[in-house]
């Protein structure tokens, strides 16, 4: 049996039925999960929000949000949010900041001309109100004139602050300002060995991963079930992801010759999706999971897959 050496966790979907979100968690925490990621996408549901609950309702699990955009929230009210989290759920509690998506933070008015600069700002500001200190910050784009969280709003320990970011530039901030590094989907060995070249983490820096995943003792149930979520990953934006792959350049071309990304992701060769997504076997899934923290990832986060989440939550639960 391969050994583990990080941590496990799943995604909460962002689609999740109402219904549903508390039984999933629940569930997560009774299957041994060590932790349970939340999602903030434009149009679903808030970030800080869906944690509170989650934890409310479960006991153990750790509970991340992945991520907060930094240009919609000021950062002292996010410091209180997350502060009043982090005190009511003790050593549970994780935040990822990032860009946000551009099109998406475009759309409500809120990308900023330098977001490396905003994300840099945002990051090192939260961390110090966070951690109890006076704040007094005249940048380019946060502004506090000493603002501090009173005492009895000020965590005992302030949580892990990751900057969720993919490309070069903004993979260096996070190095440079933030506890850890969480990286979206598909994260694959090579990403991460590339990633971390340009983090260049010179103090203890978390490497947090998402990955579309599905397990089925018929292995190419699970890379039918994983193939229509890699529809993104032939689109620009996805570029850092598949950039270090040795089948890079064949990917760009399979999606030029596709009209569509459905189209794209049914022509996906099977070797292609077993290195994008975590599918297969529970020991297929197990040597994917091995090589991820072997190539620098402290946590891997599994993403079900649908239509059913509470099944396959059940079902990623055999790597453990």
């Amino acid at each position: 049996m391969t050994k583990q050496t990080g941590t496990i966790g799943v995604l909460l979907p962002r689609d999740t039925p109402t219904r549903d979100i508390i039984p999933f968690a629940q569930r997560a925490e009774a299957h041994g999960f060590d932790e349970l990621w939340v999602v903030e996408d434009l149009g679903y549901r808030g970030g800080l929000v869906q944690a509170a609950t989650v934890l409310a309702a479960t006991t153990r699990i750790r509970v991340g949000v992945g991520l907060l955009p930094a240009a919609a929230r000021n950062v002292a009210f996010t410091a209180m949010e997350i502060a009043s989290l982090v005190q009511l759920h003790p050593d549970r509690v994780d935040i990822a900041v990032g860009h946000g998506m551009p099109a998406w933070m475009r759309s409500v008015g809120a990308w900023p001309k330098s977001p490396l600069t905003l994300l840099s700002e945002y990051i090192t500001v939260l961390k110090s109100l966070l951690s109890g200190q006076p704040v007094r910050n005249d940048g380019k784009y946060v502004h506090i004139d000493g603002v501090r969280l009173h005492e009895s709003s000020t965590p005992a320990a302030a949580p892990t602050v990751l900057a969720g970011v993919r490309g070069p530039k903004s993979l260096a901030v996070s190095g440079d300002v933030a506890d850890g590094t969480l990286l979206a989907e598909p994260v694959t060995p090579a990403y991460v060995r590339e990633a971390l070249k340009h983090i260049d983490p010179t103090r203890p820096h978390r490497l947090v991963a998402y990955n579309i995943a599905a397990i089925d003792d018929d292995p190419a149930v699970a890379l039918a079930a994983v193939r229509p979520a890699l529809a993104v990953v032939g689109e620009p934006d996805w570029r850092p992801h598949i950039a270090p792959l040795p089948f890079y350049d064949d990917l760009v071309a399979l999606r030029s010759r596709c009209d569509n990304s459905e189209e794209f992701a049914r022509a996906l060769p099977d070797a292609w999706v077993r290195q994008l997504a975590v599918a297969g076997t529970p020991d297929q899934a197990r040597s994917s999971l091995a090589d991820l923290f072997d190539a620098g990832v402290t946590s891997a986060i599994l993403t079900p897959v649908g239509p059913h989440y509470l099944a396959s939550l059940d079902s990623l639960a055999a790597v453990l």
